[in-house]
């Protein structure tokens, strides 16, 4: 098959520019560890481009340069916040420890849209739970997705 008529799995004709990462519409807030985090895949996006120019390689390129772009973005973009002084009411970089109502008790920090994993404990601040918590104290109880849960701790 003529290699110009094939197409990436998004689509695009390889070889070809590939449409912008969509960039999120909220503002870009971001921890300390976040600001590293988009650092890192700037790096890391830079590194791809490079190699990818080193071996000719116009797919590989293509994509490096789109992770280049966002990143280049999301760096220009980053609002860092530091750590909340407040320790009482739960904030963007709070660590909040919820208790749900089956029981289970599940610890969050409220991190950067970039940075939020939540298999790995963090949330983004644009996220339910996290809308749910912000302002909230120990003791209050929040509402997430049908279920309840009562804040125990915030650090």
């Amino acid at each position: 098959m003529n290699k110009a008529f094939v197409k990436d799995e998004e689509g695009a004709p390889l070889g070809e520019a590939l449409p912008d990462r969509e960039i999120p519409s909220h503002p870009n807030l971001v921890t300390a560890d976040g600001l590293q985090h988009i650092d890192r895949m700037l790096a890391e996006a830079d590194r791809a481009f490079a190699e990818a120019q080193e071996a000719d390689d116009r797919d590989a390129m293509a994509r490096a340069a789109r992770e280049q772009r966002y990143w280049t973005s999301r760096r220009s973009t980053a609002q860092l916040v530091h750590p909340p002084a407040d320790k009482r009411h739960v904030h963007f970089g709070s660590k909040v420890t919820i208790e749900r109502d089956d029981g289970r008790k599940q610890t969050f920090r409220i991190v950067g849209i970039d940075e939020a994993d939540p298999a790995h404990g963090t949330v983004s601040y644009v996220s339910p739970m996290a809308q749910a918590l912000s302002g909230k104290a120990v003791g209050d109880v929040v509402t997430v997705g049908g279920h309840e849960a009562e804040i125990v701790a915030i650090a």
